[in-house]
């Protein structure tokens, strides 16, 4: 086991009806104007905004609400946010969504703590060239068991200049507080609620599947996080009001991607950043439905030089009988299970379902690199070509 520092202080209020304290939740923190940030009119729609700005006003908090964030957010709306911040004095950002509102939420709060930042400089964090120092304080009402954004410090944005997609981890964005009612996921759609599964899987499967193994306790926890998301998960697609179903989702959600399933090893988000080329490009395409389609032909083109790692997954999440004669079989039987659970969802398998263009893979394969300047360390290393080659396999679904 690698030494490490685990630190997660986001402050979470989990249950029905927490939705309702925000305004005493925001006034604990001193805020006395904030910014409500949220997506398109579901919001609206299900009353859910009604009951932030009624609570805010009981609690004489000043407010401005800046909504229409979309999926995949871009770094020229946050810039808007920021304008905001600055001619409103705000003092807190109230993130009302899912993943794609949080991470808008902590670019726009870390642009409005460097106000004399540019945009060209701003994208030097997502870049990893610079990191900031100041950022407004995030508070988060979740609406979508799936990036686990409300407990971790990464923020991902796309440019739209060259429509680029990145990442990056600051601890000044990571959310203060997170407000979690389970039952503010009914509403969300199969697909939505099935691109939510597949995402919170991979933030595991992807610490899970690392460098260094050897670490039995970190193993147990990512299984037992992947069963109970399979299980839930099952259950959420039959029945979407199944409230403990919702609530495991969400709850699974926050832990993996809060840095706990990585814990004692080194590991890198290779899928993920496969797949930010994808919907960097393709913004129309949802981030958990990219994952799904690249995982299982990323297993397929490292499965022979780790069969063991991937041996024990099949038999530990799967419950697949171990060969002992041939344990290449096991690791391909986990692989085509995940395959079968995502299909079972109604999630692609390919990036042809995605209609992604063939002739684009080998330009998402380049900025993948960053243009020649990096590659991806893995089971083996991961350059241009051989990026290029998990895209096909996963466009031709092998």
């Amino acid at each position: 086991m690698e030494n490490f520092t685990f630190y997660a202080p986001t402050k979470v209020y989990f249950g029905k009806n927490t939705q309702k304290e925000v305004g005493g939740i925001v006034r604990e923190y001193g805020s006395q104007k904030v910014m409500i940030h949220f997506g398109g009119e579901s919001a609206k729609k299900s009353g859910l905004l009604d009951e932030v700005m009624k609570s805010l006003e009981r609690n004489e908090i000043d407010y401005v609400l800046y909504g229409g964030v979309s999926p995949n957010p871009v770094l020229s709306f946050a810039e808007k946010g920021k304008e905001i911040c600055i001619k409103e004095n705000i003092d807190l950002i109230l993130a009302v969504g899912g993943g794609s509102v949080i991470d808008s939420a902590k670019c726009i709060a870390d642009w409005a703590g460097n106000p004399e930042k540019n945009a060209e400089e701003i994208w030097k964090y997502f870049q990893k060239e610079d990191l900031p120092q100041k950022a407004l304080p995030v508070g988060v009402i979740l609406t979508l068991a799936a990036s686990g954004s409300e407990m971790s410090a990464s923020c991902v944005i796309t440019n739209e200049n060259g429509w680029l997609k990145r990442g990056f981890n600051s601890e000044t964005h990571r959310p203060l507080f997170a407000i979690m009612n389970p039952e503010l996921t009914y509403s969300v759609g199969p697909f939505q609620t099935a691109c939510g599964i597949v995402d919170i899987m991979m933030h595991t499967l992807e610490r899970y599947f690392c460098i260094n193994a050897g670490n039995e306790f970190t193993d147990r926890l990512d299984e037992a996080l992947l069963k109970s998301v399979i299980h839930a998960g099952r259950k959420v697609m039959k029945y979407p009001r199944d409230y403990d179903a919702r609530a495991n989702l969400m709850w699974a959600g926050s832990w993996s991607h809060n840095d706990l399933t990585g814990t004692g090893r080194t590991y890198l988000m290779r899928v993920h950043q496969l797949e930010h080329e994808v919907s960097g490009m393709y913004p129309e395409i949802a981030h958990g439905a990219g994952l799904s389609a690249l995982f299982c032909s990323w297993a397929r083109f490292m499965v022979e030089k780790v069969p063991d790692r991937f041996a024990q997954y099949a038999v530990r999440v799967w419950d697949c009988e171990i060969n002992p004669h041939n344990i290449l079989l096991t690791a391909q039987e986990g692989i085509d299970k995940t395959e079968s659970f995502f299909r079972e969802l109604n999630m692609p398998v390919s990036l042809k379902e995605l209609h992604v263009k063939p002739e684009t893979m080998e330009e998402m394969a380049e900025k993948c690199t960053f243009f020649g300047k990096r590659v991806l360390t893995d089971y083996i290393t991961l350059g241009k070509e051989e990026i290029y080659n998990i895209f096909e396999m996963a466009y031709n679904n092998r």
